[in-house]
């Protein structure tokens, strides 16, 4: 899927993985169900709920133009049901 990027990498993230939750990297424009979707049928797994942020970095103003925003993105929280994990995050808790 094109939609889904990356884990993210972080102390947050580690933490939420004892709890059964992963972050994802997401194209901005992926709703919740796609993505709850997705991860179901490909790491056949039961998804309890998701949770979604929109990531707005700081504009930039560069010499004779506007302000532009760089990089803004958007990261989805995957919380999985009891006995549910994905294998290829428990190699990195």
């Amino acid at each position: 899927m094109d939609k889904l990027g990356n884990q993210v990498i972080t102390e947050k993230s580690i933490r939420l993985l004892q709890k059964n939750q992963y972050i994802f990297r997401v194209d901005s424009k992926t709703t919740k169900t796609e993505i709850r979707d997705w991860i179901e049928q490909f790491f056949d797994v039961k998804v309890e709920g998701t949770n979604s942020s929109s990531i707005r970095t700081k504009s930039r103003k560069k010499e004779n133009k506007s302000n532009t925003n760089y990089g803004s993105w958007k990261k989805m929280i995957v919380r999985l049901k009891d006995n549910n994990n994905i294998p290829f995050f428990l190699n990195q808790i």
